[in-house]
């Protein structure tokens, strides 16, 4: 099933419809990282005690990356259960993005310390578990779960790329982390493919070297 939701600001009127049917222990999943050249794809899966409040939780994509990281220690702190995991760009380049993804999500629902009655995906895809599972297309602007999912996956990813910065320091990964901007694509010229590239997102280049 996939819910598509009118554009709304109750982040709880998801949550509120499931805990009406018993399903209290209700887990967002959301993930980041599926478009950069290099890295891994990151998730998250957060349950948040029902209508708690966080003051700004929103998308991690409309939040400046203070508040992100502000957010990232609030979520963690009154979240019922949290967890957070990846899959490498080797695993991008052996299953695609997609399944890598979903992979992702579905390592991050694994590490909850909490089983949870239901799951809201971000998207339009699921990944198969025994739990019952709805994608919510845009659901990190549309349900707090998946919106609070989507910032400690977003948080995450960006911390990783900053490590990745300090050990790959030509690729210049602080300032874009691993985006395609103009950037990278100069320092990916000059440079090559490190061992952290996504293979598959480069059609011309071949096992590190521009080929015309």
């Amino acid at each position: 099933m996939v819910r598509f939701m009118e554009n709304r600001t109750d982040l709880w009127k998801i949550e509120r419809e499931y805990a009406a049917n018993g399903k209290s222990l209700i887990c967002g999943v959301d993930e980041a990282g599926r478009g950069p050249l290099a890295g891994a794809v990151f998730a998250a899966a957060v349950i948040l005690p029902h209508g708690v409040e966080i003051e700004g939780l929103d998308d991690s994509k409309k939040l400046s990356e203070k508040k992100r990281e502000a957010l990232f220690d609030v979520i963690c702190e009154k979240a019922l259960a949290f967890g957070i995991a990846s899959s490498s760009e080797k695993e991008i380049d052996e299953i695609n993005i997609l399944n890598a993804s979903l992979l992702a999500m579905k390592r991050a629902v694994r590490k909850l310390s909490v089983s949870p009655d239901m799951i809201l995906v971000d998207g339009n895809k699921v990944f198969e578990t025994e739990t019952d599972i709805e994608s919510v297309v845009k659901g990190d602007g549309l349900s707090a779960s998946i919106a609070a999912a989507s910032i400690l996956a977003k948080v995450s990813r960006d911390r990783y790329m900053s490590e990745l910065a300090e050990k790959y320091p030509e690729y210049c990964f602080e300032k874009h982390k691993g985006y395609p901007t103009k950037l990278h694509y100069e320092c990916v010229e000059k440079y090559g493919l490190s061992d952290i590239h996504r293979r598959s997102f480069f059609k011309k280049y071949k096992g590190g070297v521009l080929v015309e």
